[in-house]
């Protein structure tokens, strides 16, 4: 069994040890049961749905706490309102659907929730084009871009189960508005015990050729563009940039000073996401040659996730082709 941490934080909850055993679970079921463990210590924590609470895992809160989860039914606006009430109120919310549908409350989010700094915690699930068969109208790549232009937003993205579960208790006990982004699939754990922290990363990986900064399941394909890199002779160092706004500048300001160049890895639009948010800070701190791989500037299609990506270019093939062209 693996070394446990132990944690300040305002809930105690099961060690991370224990969690590292078991068999990877979806980020959703993760933050779904961290929900109920820290429901049992906050008797202020709510949970506000709009018709996906079962598929978002977020039920069996409900199950645990009869009457702190509200679930309102495929009204995404008035989910953001009530939950923004709910705070007024002095609860700590959770709140989430597919984010394709959080969209639409976007006003809600910006104005309510945002501009007056609430407590509101938005789990926007089925992101990215890895979504799969649900087809272009559901696949969100933008949903990055929106979130990190709205002043006092923060938005966090998880890679793995372990990271949606540690960003899920770093935002409770955190004041103000978040965004977690998840996916809908399940992908293995590539953490073992690192501390997770917001404003912060993770390097997973060190090298000094290339550095690769990637978020969300990119983190499972940099891993493995790294690993094809080093039969080329490539060092790269591969870093998990899991809290977009903040963003780590030491962590990328160092890679830009350590290796010959950058490549991001999303599976969003090009324009606003993390690409954007790590060359604004270059621009600003440390001029670098930086390449991004990321959906671009198109919507998908319905298909498997892992062939969608290999056509929309955002597969480890394709952080491998950047790479390895940004050393040359």
């Amino acid at each position: 069994m693996k070394r446990s941490r132990m944690h300040s934080s305002r809930y105690a909850l099961q060690e991370e040890s224990d969690l590292m055993d078991q068999k990877p679970i979806s980020m959703r079921e993760a933050i779904g049961n961290a929900l109920i463990e820290m429901g049992s210590t906050n008797k202020d924590l709510m949970v506000v749905g709009a018709d996906t609470t079962e598929s978002l895992h977020l039920m069996p809160f409900g199950e645990k706490y009869p009457g702190r989860l509200v679930n309102i039914g495929i009204a995404e606006q008035n989910m953001i309102g009530i939950s923004s009430g709910l705070a007024l109120s002095g609860k700590t919310v959770f709140c989430g659907t597919y984010m394709v549908f959080i969209e639409r409350a976007l006003d809600q989010i910006r104005n309510t929730l945002a501009y007056c700094k609430l407590n509101v915690k938005i789990i926007g699930a089925h992101t990215g084009i890895s979504v799969g068969p649900d087809g272009g109208s559901h696949q969100t790549i933008e949903d990055i871009a929106m979130m990190r232009a709205l002043a006092n937003m923060r938005v966090l993205v998880p890679s793995d189960a372990y990271t949606a579960r540690r960003l899920a208790i770093e935002a409770a006990n955190e004041k103000g508005p978040f965004y977690i982004r998840l996916i809908r699939g399940t992908v293995p754990d590539v953490h073992g015990d690192q501390e997770i922290k917001i404003g912060k990363s993770s390097t997973l990986k060190d090298g000094k050729d290339v550095s690769i900064i990637a978020c969300g399941i990119m983190v499972h394909e940099a891993l493995k563009a790294a690993e094809m890199l080093s039969k080329e002779g490539i060092s790269a160092r591969v870093i998990d940039c899991y809290s977009i706004k903040p963003i780590d500048e030491e962590t990328v300001l160092k890679a830009a000073n350590e290796t010959k160049g950058i490549v991001t890895a999303e599976d969003h639009n090009i324009y606003g996401g993390l690409g954007s948010a790590v060359a604004e800070l270059l621009s600003r701190k440390r001029p670098t040659r930086i390449e991004m791989v990321a959906v671009n500037d198109t919507f998908g299609e319905s298909g498997n996730p892992s062939e969608l990506m290999i056509k929309y270019g955002i597969s480890a093939q394709n952080i491998f082709d950047k790479a390895k062209e940004l050393v040359k």
